[in-house]
């Protein structure tokens, strides 16, 4: 006979399999240890920069490469400086 009552297989699975597969960094925590140096612009895809906070006492950069790895930038290097500049700028359309 019939089975009723069973939920479908894609249901309750997929939203948590979402869930899963994204890494949030919840940890009261720097995420940055060790920045690399050396990064051309062209491997960079995007670029986050997180402000100081209660989690972190400072700036970090984190950019994600083309390859899909994320990296951190130090902050204070001026290349880092117009990498961010660049690609801050190149989303807005001011």
């Amino acid at each position: 006979g019939r089975v009723a009552g069973r939920p479908s297989p894609d249901g309750p699975l997929t939203e948590s399999a979402l869930s899963a597969g994204v890494p949030v960094v919840t940890e009261l925590r720097c995420h940055c240890l060790q920045t690399l140096q050396g990064i051309h612009f062209k491997n960079i895809q995007s670029v986050k920069v997180t402000a100081p906070g209660p989690h972190c006492g400072q700036t970090e950069v984190i950019a994600t490469l083309k390859n899909g790895q994320e990296a951190c930038l130090n902050p204070a290097a001026p290349m880092v400086k117009k990498i961010v500049d660049k690609m801050l700028n190149k989303g807005s359309s001011s």
